[in-house]
């Protein structure tokens, strides 16, 4: 689709999952049409067991392991993932730059998140939080993070973000566009699949959300992944 002027995507997901469990359909349906999709992680994930043998060190590699895995699924480009703690991300002027420099990095036309607005994990909220000011204006403005010159990386202008608010339904006042992914369920459950220290083991972790997908089909007829979109001017 070459009038598409959304060529390039790029989403911050909070923690290793966040993204298929948000967008991984839309992701996956995003890169079928031959758009670039890019994924940055948050936090290393390095909290999110109750396993009493598992350590920090481990989870954090087999977690980024399995978003690896999981981005494959969903046809995404390149997968980052930022050093900061599970748990411990700030609404700060040094992650504000973290952020800042993804966006510089991969110069999306669309960027995709958490919506910060929503009542959730602090870590999503704070996601999603920077996610938007990183956009508008750090991002845009030569003088905000003037040091990321030197490594090549130029202000960028993004044209909309979506904050991501779950699937098949949602309160009107988060929803604007209707994301219609049924074609591409298969691949946001074979992602989600991929995450064993989260979900448990894939035929398990497949079973338990087609089922939980399977009703919101069978009452709508199809699936959707809901956004609210945020547009600028470029």
């Amino acid at each position: 689709m070459p009038d598409d002027p959304i060529q390039r995507v790029l989403v911050f997901a909070a923690h290793p999952d966040d993204c298929d469990v948000g967008c991984g359909a839309s992701a996956a349906k995003w890169a079928a049409q031959g758009k670039d999709v890019f994924l940055v992680v948050c936090t290393q994930g390095n909290k999110g067991s109750s396993d009493s043998a598992m350590t920090e060190d481990r989870l954090v590699a087999m977690r980024d392991k399995e978003q690896r895995a999981a981005a494959d699924c969903m046809g995404i480009k390149d997968v980052v993932i930022l050093p900061n703690e599970d748990g411990g991300l700030s609404d700060s002027y040094e992650v504000r730059g973290q952020f800042v420099k993804m966006v510089r990095k991969f110069r999306p036309d669309r960027v995709v998140t958490h919506n910060p607005f929503i009542w959730q994990h602090r870590d999503h909220r704070f996601t999603g939080q920077n996610t938007l000011d990183a956009v508008y204006p750090y991002a845009r403005d030569r003088l905000h993070f003037p040091e990321h010159l030197a490594e090549g990386l130029e202000p960028h202008k993004v044209r909309e973000v979506y904050l991501w608010t779950g699937f098949n339904n949602a309160k009107p006042e988060f929803v604007d566009i209707e994301e219609d992914v049924t074609d591409y369920l298969e691949a946001k459950i074979a992602a989600l699949s991929c995450h064993v220290s989260q979900f448990g083991q894939p035929e398990e972790t497949r079973k338990r959300w087609m089922d939980r997908f399977g009703e919101r089909i069978k009452e709508t007829g199809k699936f959707v992944e809901l956004f609210k979109r945020v547009e600028y001017q470029v």
